[in-house]
């Protein structure tokens, strides 16, 4: 069995065939999907989908693009149904900011202000946190590190291969694998994979984003973590049912809640 730990269905990509996703993941050995809250305008959709589909279940936050977003009230409403399981998507990203010094540095304390606030609310609900870093490895370890994130741990959603961020793991953080894997550039992620506590390895899509190959270029879906296990198991030198077992029993360790 395999647990595709972050995959966007309630993404408008899937509203014409999400009953065929739903069963081709099923068909490659994926028996649970969590759906990460990246938007407050589409949470309804994720809590629809999760109480749709047996073993699908949601997390309720904002992506760091989406600050503005941020509403402890309504996320906490989501947070208290049953199938939301976790806190995020939340964290911090400094790819797109402004070029302007001073606007540079607003956004940057208004997305620490928030991925704060995230924490805060993870701890208060006990649920994990999933956690987007990009292009803000020192900044988001602090931030984590310093608001006692470790108290309720959590996923670094698509770790980006940083050796900054691994000693993480003994804070209670996970590592999800994806697509990225299989990509032909992506030398850092498969040199330190090895390095990763194999406890610590869970595996994901990002769905419909980074389709890993051969399939690139086309849209991501569940079924496709079957690629992400295989690539694990040829790095780590383990059987893909050894990958399956070690993942999925990590994924229920983390995410406390999925499929008891």
């Amino acid at each position: 069995m395999i647990i595709d730990t972050h995959a966007h269905l309630d993404d408008k990509r899937y509203e014409d065939d999400l009953d065929e996703v739903i069963k081709r993941a099923k068909e490659n050995g994926v028996e649970g999907v969590l759906i990460p809250g990246a938007d407050i305008d589409d949470l309804k959709r994720a809590k629809e989908i999760a109480w749709r589909y047996e073993h699908v279940f949601y997390a309720a936050g904002v992506h760091p693009y989406h600050c503005e977003q941020y509403s402890e009230d309504t996320l906490r409403k989501f947070l208290s149904d049953s199938r939301c399981i976790a806190v995020g998507e939340c964290g911090l990203d400094y790819f797109r900011l402004p070029e302007d010094l001073e606007e540079k540095e607003r956004v940057k304390k208004e997305q620490q202000e928030v991925f704060k606030k995230h924490i805060e609310l993870a701890i208060s609900v006990n649920k994990p946190l999933i956690v987007h870093v990009r292009d803000a490895n020192d900044d988001s370890k602090r931030v984590l590190l310093e608001n006692g994130a470790s108290k309720v741990g959590g996923v670094l959603h698509c770790y980006n291969a940083s050796p900054h961020l691994l000693d993480l793991a003994n804070e209670g953080f996970y590592f999800g694998i994806g697509g990225v894997l299989t990509f032909k550039n992506a030398k850092n992620l498969v040199e330190i994979l090895p390095k990763i506590p194999k406890d610590k390895i869970i595996v994901e899509t990002d769905a419909p984003y980074l389709t890993p190959h051969p399939h690139r270029g086309k849209r991501n879906e569940p079924s496709y973590t079957r690629l992400v296990v295989k690539k694990i198991a040829e790095i780590l030198n383990m059987s893909e049912d050894e990958v399956e077992q070690l993942t999925t029993k990590n994924a229920k360790r983390v995410f406390k809640e999925f499929i008891k």
